[in-house]
């Protein structure tokens, strides 16, 4: 397995991923996501392609076929007097094709994910759960994430 930048060869497999993920999100919330779409369209994995604050990182397989992506947004935190200047990686989004789960895919791509942000200089690597998500929580837990704040909802 190798992992590399995504290139436009790998848009129809990044779409059954990103297929995949939506229904994972969409079994767990439904009040908020649609079945049977999925988040980018090709035009836009097309343009976030060209993108070097938002690069996607594909793990291949041995016929460089996309078996798992990490989509990352390069965010700079706001001047603020009461904090510090720091870089971020955050993750958009990770997955790993249901098919060869439990290979370490994921991890090798976090990893990954993490060697890129030290190069860049960034201070840490970010993401966000959909509670109800428990094998994602699971998986960021053994990766050595930590909560660093919590959003909340009060649905009306």
């Amino acid at each position: 397995m190798t992992i590399r930048k995504a290139e436009e060869k790998d848009i129809p497999r990044i779409t059954e991923l990103l297929e995949q993920v939506l229904q994972i999100h969409a079994d767990i919330r439904p009040d908020i996501f649609i079945p049977g779409t999925t988040k980018y369209t090709v035009d836009e994995l097309t343009e976030l392609l060209k993108n070097e604050e938002k690069p996607i990182y594909v793990a291949v397989n041995e016929a460089d076929i996309c078996v798992g992506y990490a989509f990352c947004q390069l965010q700079e935190q706001p001047f603020s007097n009461n904090m510090v200047p720091f870089k971020s990686l955050f993750i958009d989004d990770l997955c790993v094709d249901q098919q060869v789960r439990g290979q370490h895919i994921g991890e090798s791509l976090f990893e990954y994910v993490k060697s890129e942000a030290k190069f860049m200089g960034c201070y840490e690597v970010t993401l966000n759960v959909w509670t109800g998500n428990t094998s994602a929580e699971r998986f960021y837990e053994k990766m050595g994430m930590k909560t660093k704040e919590r959003q909340m909802e009060y649905i009306l």
